[in-house]
């Protein structure tokens, strides 16, 4: 990998693990062979200030410490610039670190920013909006507008699940549309998910999602029953065949996606958009490092 000569560091403090696990990182930080500039956040609203701030110094690595959510809303400052990503997951599910294959622990993570190598990725987009790993329509927004911080934060995947299992109660199928005009595709479903990785929710759900294959990929679990969704989920934390079974993906550079009714979409766990949308890809725009 290319030498790094200085690095930042930006922490969500509010994210589960955020305050707990800052000191604990910063202690890392000093066993690096070039300096960074730490800095730990708790207050989400400035965390964007922070990150322009720390990166007007042009370091060679920023490293990002929090959920899927923060890094993904960061992630647009690295584009265009020449500094590398690091990523620290602190969060509930860390679908990207899982992505790129970076352990979930703070020792870990440190591990790799310490002796990995340069990886060029892709970014997803919705619309005009930069995303690092996945978004979702579905029972996904529903939990993300709905879910008490203090339920994540203090319960963690557990607490996420149970929420999500009150959801799922009140949850409704849907159409999906991909296309416009006549070879516009519709399908009834029970959850999309526009995938630049494979993981969402921390399981590995969307094998044909790659983040450095050029492509955006919708994965749409169909038919008319809640319990289609039950069975997908559970095939694939048990990496069952028939997780396949009850899926159908769209994959290109861009495609077009609307639903009826019109629905909320969370893209890494935060409610950012609403059908419909453009999703398309953002091939090779960022740098990581990977082990």
């Amino acid at each position: 990998m290319s030498e790094i000569r200085s690095a930042a560091m930006v922490v969500n403090a509010q994210s589960r693990k955020g305050q707990a696990l800052f000191e604990q990182a910063r202690g890392q930080c000093d066993t690096l062979p070039f300096p960074v500039d730490c800095h730990a956040v708790e207050d989400p609203a400035k965390l964007e200030t922070v990150m322009k701030t720390a990166l007007a110094k042009r370091p060679d690595l920023m490293i990002l410490g929090g959920g899927d959510g923060t890094i993904s809303g960061l992630v647009d400052h690295l584009v265009g610039t020449q500094t590398a990503l690091g990523v620290l997951p602190l969060g509930t599910a860390n679908s990207f670190a899982r992505t790129l294959g970076i352990p979930v622990d703070v020792a870990g993570a440190f591990a790799v920013i310490a002796g990995g190598v340069r990886r060029r990725i892709d970014l997803g987009m919705i619309d005009d909006d930069y995303f690092a790993n996945g978004a979702a329509i579905g029972i996904a927004p529903r939990i993300a507008q709905s879910v008490p911080h203090a339920l994540k934060k203090y319960l963690g995947r557990a607490g996420y699940l149970g929420w999500a299992a009150w959801e799922f109660l009140h949850f409704k199928p849907f159409t999906l549309i991909v296309g416009e005009g006549a070879d516009a595709k519709r399908l009834a479903v029970v959850e999309v998910r526009i995938s630049n990785g494979p993981y969402h929710g921390g399981t590995e759900v969307n094998e044909q999602a790659e983040v450095d294959n050029g492509m955006i990929v919708v994965q749409a679990v169909t038919g008319h029953a809640r319990s289609r969704l039950l069975k997908n989920w559970a095939a694939s934390v048990l990496r069952l065949d028939a997780r396949h079974e009850t899926v159908e993906h769209f994959a290109g550079t861009e495609l077009r996606i609307a639903t009826e009714p019109p629905m909320a979409i969370s893209i890494d766990g935060e409610l950012l958009a609403r059908t419909p949308v453009t999703a398309r890809v953002a091939a090779g725009v960022i740098e990581v490092l990977v082990p």
